[in-house]
């Protein structure tokens, strides 16, 4: 066997297992890229869910007379931007901007519910009952799926910045992932003041 002829196989070799770890690596980043999408996924999944239950308790409170109106003009208009926002999970500021959002949605429909207190036959029907049920549960899946959305990130991001993938990741386009993160001021304990005589 000549020179040329082994120099060439060697060459084969070395591009063939080139190649074989490139797909491996490839495919490992786009499991866990995959994983990240379908994990926020279902974070929306489950905001949907918020969404939907906020629709049909803003459609009781609407047909209850007197009712206050800003307010319930307040969580309509905070339901509709919520809903508005498109969110990149590679971008931190569309996440941070889905976040407010739905922080914004959930402030102003908590000064709903507070209103609400005001009105005992709005309190006794069956679907204010139901929606009060549903909610807490809802509010932990929404808890849940962004715990679960965190850890996928997590894991993709180990992923991209682990050598060697981090070499196979810089060639192929992947990047770091953004978490998504406790809305501001929540690390703060909240004052709570009784008016007690």
């Amino acid at each position: 066997m000549s020179t040329k002829n082994l120099t060439l196989i060697v060459v084969l070799v070395v591009i063939l297992l080139f190649g074989g770890c490139a797909c491996s690596r490839y495919n490992g980043l786009v499991s866990v890229d995959q994983g990240v999408k379908t994990s926020w996924s279902n974070v929306e999944t489950q905001y949907q869910r918020r969404t939907d239950l906020y629709n049909s308790i803003i459609k009781t409170i609407e047909g209850s007379a007197n009712f206050e109106k800003s307010t319930l003009k307040e969580v309509i208009t905070a339901r509709a931007k919520a809903t508005s926002v498109t969110v990149d999970v590679n971008d931190s500021a569309s996440l941070g901007a889905y976040q407010r959002a739905q922080a914004q949605l959930q402030g102003s429909f908590s000064r709903l519910m507070a209103v609400a207190e005001a009105y005992p036959d709005l309190k006794t029907t069956q679907q204010f009952q139901d929606f009060q049920t549903n909610i807490a549960g809802t509010e932990n899946r929404i808890n849940n799926s962004r715990r679960e959305f965190n850890a996928a990130v997590n894991d993709y991001n180990l992923k991209v910045k682990t050598f060697p993938n981090n070499i196979f990741a810089g060639i192929f386009g992947f990047h770091e992932k953004p978490y998504y993160k406790a809305d501001p001021g929540s690390e703060n304990a909240p004052e709570i003041h009784f008016d007690i005589k």
